[in-house]
């Protein structure tokens, strides 16, 4: 059993700080704050650790969303690096092969296989966001040379590489083993390489977004796809591009949040915060009854409509100013009983009214930050791997409602709302540390609770990574020494391996 018992302080800086859910990824990425890269530069070094000490949810298979503010401008840029459908992947074709709404492609089909957007992502975040002080290849280098030379493994990887493990030992998937250990997960502490990432790599900071989208390495996708039944060819990937966005934000109280507007789905918490703001949240006290229901209620609300409006808006329009506009967001939190479950959480109409992941951020000397996400969706993605290539909201409130630091924000236990696809039911976990009379308020109000969830299966309420300037969440913040504002602030969270580290 994972002990959970978190005692850390708040890592405090003033130079740079870098935080992640992997000691040596936070490690790059301070590294490289400290040859004279910025946030961005150092961003793309994590993501690249990261997916060689992490691949089982995250890596160059998979796609990366950026959010860069520029501590000169202070201007915040957005970079979608999510990758588009092959082309040839139609809905009539879908059907031949007899899959429909009410029989969908299974996990790990091939054809759900999107055109990877990592790679051109981290090449555009250092084209567009980064200091030109350091090239691609210096800022892969220490993730080449973990590739080479190998890293232990640590404990709470080792137990999601082992969940997952059974995807990459299945008898199709002849390269799965580029990702184990003779034939297994590795052990905490084992030393693991994997020469051939390293390789792909070398190959992607030598030519650039050609040595991925194109020759050996774009050879061996489409053949892994297509031998496992997908339609993706080599055009599919000669053609991706990542895609500039203006991000979207809503102001919450005295705070401005950024997301990335659809097709992602980062609009969920800029609705849900607009509607939290029609409530006194800080008197019903924190992971109360009222307070978790009311947030279940709102996010309820929010995922309905970012369920049925998210989409690839160059094919169709999304009311992106409706659905963030006050209006909108104060009438659908009418819709609220803070007495019983909210059973017909459906989609609004705001014309009417006038997504396994990982998370890792860097701040740098001169106040420039970015925000960084690279993910594979599931565990190990679909669980093909190319051959020779190696690579497979709570916590704004507690700072903002309850005065907590950015280390306690992320130890305080969460919960989690879930929508069941097959009947549309929600799910409430709540993490261990909520208390059982809260729990059973809950249930009295029709909610279907699992409670307490504990261990290793705390990882369902994902892994959070903060670093602030100046503690703008204390309640006598006026009074605060002008000097402090220049501090920087910075948790982990705990229900990883990882830590934030500064200088």
């Amino acid at each position: 059993m994972l002990q959970f018992a978190s005692r850390r302080s708040p890592v405090v800086c003033t130079r740079g700080c870098a935080a992640t859910s992997q000691p040596l990824a936070t490690d790059a990425g301070l590294d490289i704050l400290k040859k004279g890269g910025n946030a961005a530069d150092a961003a793309v070094a994590m993501a690249a650790v990261l997916s060689l000490t992490e691949p089982f949810s995250t890596g160059l298979g998979g796609d990366c969303n950026v959010l860069f503010y520029d501590g000169i401008t202070k201007k915040v840029y957005g970079l979608n690096g999510s990758g588009r459908s092959p082309q040839a992947l139609t809905l009539d074709l879908l059907k031949k092969e007899g899959f429909v709404e009410t029989n969908p492609l299974p996990l790990c089909h091939a054809n759900l296989v999107t055109v990877p957007g990592a790679a051109a992502g981290w090449c555009d975040t250092i084209r567009l966001f980064g200091s030109k002080k350091l090239s691609l290849g210096e800022i892969l280098q220490p993730a080449i040379e973990l590739a080479e030379r190998g890293f232990p493994i640590a404990e709470i990887a080792a137990f999601h590489w082992n969940r997952g493990a059974s995807i990459l030992q299945s008898p199709g998937n002849q390269h799965g083993k580029d990702l184990l250990l003779q034939g297994r997960s590795p052990k905490c502490g084992q030393i693991f390489k994997n020469p051939l990432l390293a390789q792909t790599f070398k190959e992607l900071a030598q030519f650039d977004k050609r040595g991925f989208y194109e020759g050996r390495i774009a050879r061996a996708i489409v053949e892994i796809i297509q031998r496992n039944g997908g339609v993706m060819n080599l055009d599919d990937l000669k053609e991706h591009t990542s895609t500039e966005v203006t991000p979207s934000f809503t102001d919450y109280k005295r705070l401005r949040i950024w997301e990335l507007p659809p097709n992602g789905q980062g609009i969920t918490a800029l609705m849900a915060l607009n509607m939290l703001e029609n409530f006194n949240i800080k008197e019903m006290g924190h992971n109360s009854a009222n307070y978790i229901h009311l947030l279940t209620e709102v996010l309820k609300l929010s995922f309905a409509d970012s369920f049925w409006f998210c989409t690839d808006p160059a094919k169709v329009k999304v009311p992106l100013e409706e659905l963030l506009s006050k209006h909108y967001s104060k009438q659908r939190s009418e819709l609220i009983n803070m007495q019983r479950i909210n059973s017909q959480s459906i989609h609004g109409n705001p014309c009417g009214t006038g997504g396994d992941t990982v998370y890792f951020t860097a701040v740098d000397a001169e106040g420039s930050a970015c925000s960084f996400t690279n993910s594979n969706y599931s565990n190990f993605g679909t669980g093909l791997v190319p051959e020779g290539c190696g690579f497979a909201l709570q916590v704004l409130l507690n700072m903002l409602e309850f005065g907590m630091n950015p280390q306690e924000a992320l130890d305080a236990p969460r919960f989690c709302v879930e929508c069941a696809k097959s009947d549309g039911t929600w799910k409430l976990s709540l993490e261990e540390g909520i208390s059982q009379s809260a729990t059973q308020d809950l249930i009295a109000r029709g909610h279907n609770v699992h409670w307490p969830v504990c261990g290793h299966d705390r990882s369902l309420f994902g892994r959070g990574q903060i670093i602030t300037k100046g503690p703008w969440w204390e309640s006598q913040r006026a009074l605060v020494a002008e000097d402090s504002q220049k501090v920087l602030w910075a948790g982990s969270d705990p229900r990883a391996d990882g830590c934030a580290i500064g200088f």
